[in-house]
């Protein structure tokens, strides 16, 4: 399930991308529609999964805690997605099952050994180099105080997959669904309603192939939560952390076949050389968190 998961998210990590960089006018006016898409998924799950009884006060607030660290960690995301390339945003992010490694150190009372801090370094290191692109010089850059924000919003989501396996043992993934979406909605029609992006809406362009793919978008998006927050009830969370870690992988190979079919869709730095950059970063990424878990 955290495999699916990985790719159905994927999938929407791409679509995210096209839709706010190419489609829609501004975040806000991407954000309005998925906060009532959002809103709608909500409202039928929490009607067909109510709290089981006697559920604490202290659960119900860890469940929001953790609803919120994710709706972070998506927002900072999207943020960086209107300016930069999906390739190089996600593989950052996503290598925030370190950090739930990190934080289970004081708070778990775990230990790192050298192979495993060895590991966190790779990752690190594999990060920075999948936020390398080519200057119009022909030099090399990198992503700077987005990286950083990145960084931010994978310690987040780091802090989203704790909380969320600790709910998950008093309340059902279900339950944790309509929570984090109804945090989710809370947070886009409070940066999205404004008077301007219904002006912004009202005048776009092919509006309604731009409102199938949103639609389409959340359906995935959907599946995706749900299929990851199942796999936190039912597994270990170091283990559903690592398999997610491989989004990125998913997000690469399907930003090069739709660089091939459709060139537009996607901002993409073309080139064999930051190709096998960025192959070799992932590749980094996904086998430090490895070895931490193996280990």
């Amino acid at each position: 399930m955290a495999l699916l998961s990985a790719v159905a998210l994927g999938a929407v990590n791409i679509l995210d991308s096209h839709l706010i960089s190419k489609r829609m006018p501004s975040l806000r006016a991407f954000l309005l529609p998925v906060g009532i898409i959002a809103s709608i998924y909500g409202l039928v799950f929490f009607c067909l999964f109510p709290l089981p009884e006697g559920t604490s006060i202290y659960i119900l607030l860890v469940a929001v805690a953790s609803s919120i660290f994710r709706t972070g960690g998506i927002m900072i995301m999207l943020y960086i997605l209107q300016r930069e390339e999906v390739s190089r945003v996600v593989p950052i992010v996503y290598a925030y099952p370190i950090f739930v490694a990190i934080i289970a150190v004081p708070l778990l009372g775990e230990s790192l050994y050298y192979l495993e801090w060895l590991a966190i370094i790779i990752v690190v290191a594999g990060a920075v180099m999948v936020s390398v692109r080519r200057s119009p010089s022909g030099g090399a850059n990198w992503l700077g105080k987005p990286f950083l924000l990145l960084f931010g919003s994978s310690l987040l989501l780091a802090m989203t997959d704790i909380s969320s396996k600790y709910v998950l043992s008093y309340i059902s993934f279900w339950n944790l669904f309509w929570l984090s979406t109804f945090c989710l909605t809370g947070a886009c029609l409070l940066i999205s309603l404004r008077p301007r992006t219904f002006r912004e809406l009202s005048g776009m362009k092919q509006r309604n192939s731009a409102i199938g793919l949103l639609v389409l978008n959340e359906a995935l998006a959907m599946i995706g939560v749900m299929l990851l927050l199942r796999a936190l009830q039912e597994g270990p969370v170091s283990l559903v952390s690592t398999i997610t870690a491989s989004r990125p992988i998913f997000v690469l190979i399907f930003a090069i076949i739709l660089s091939r079919v459709l060139p537009a869709f996607l901002e993409w730095q073309r080139g064999r050389g930051m190709l096998a950059l960025r192959f070799m970063a992932i590749a980094m990424i996904v086998g430090g968190i490895t070895i931490i878990y193996l280990t």
